[in-house]
């Protein structure tokens, strides 16, 4: 079965930067689009950064410049490199995928940054 596992999460101070993975098996990962989602405290989860299989990306406009998702594709992970981290930041980041038209998450890693 798919399964998404992320890594990375911690606590950092305004400024810092931390480097989040997220590692697939169960599917072809070279051809899947993958991306990352977050969700702060009392808020909706909305999406970061997607990249698609051939490397395209697209990020939420309060990331851009910030953030760079990448991926290793002989690795089967996704990574998403995150600097200048605002106290806004703080959530908790999930892996995304979609696989035969069905959603799949990882359990999510929590980044929280302190002011």
């Amino acid at each position: 079965q798919v399964q998404l596992v992320e890594s990375g999460g911690g606590l950092v101070q305004a400024g810092g930067s931390l480097r989040l993975s997220c590692t697939a098996s169960g599917i072809t990962f070279s051809i899947h689009p993958m991306a990352w989602y977050r969700q702060a405290p009392g808020k909706q989860r909305e999406l970061v950064a997607r990249i698609l299989s051939d490397s395209r990306t697209n990020y939420a406009d309060s990331v851009k410049g910030r953030f760079t998702i990448s991926r290793d594709n002989a690795k089967n992970t996704v990574y998403l490199q995150m600097n200048s981290l605002k106290p806004e930041d703080t959530a908790v980041y999930y892996c995304q995928t979609t696989h035969i038209a069905m959603d799949f998450w990882g359990k999510g890693t929590l980044v929280t940054v302190s002011s």
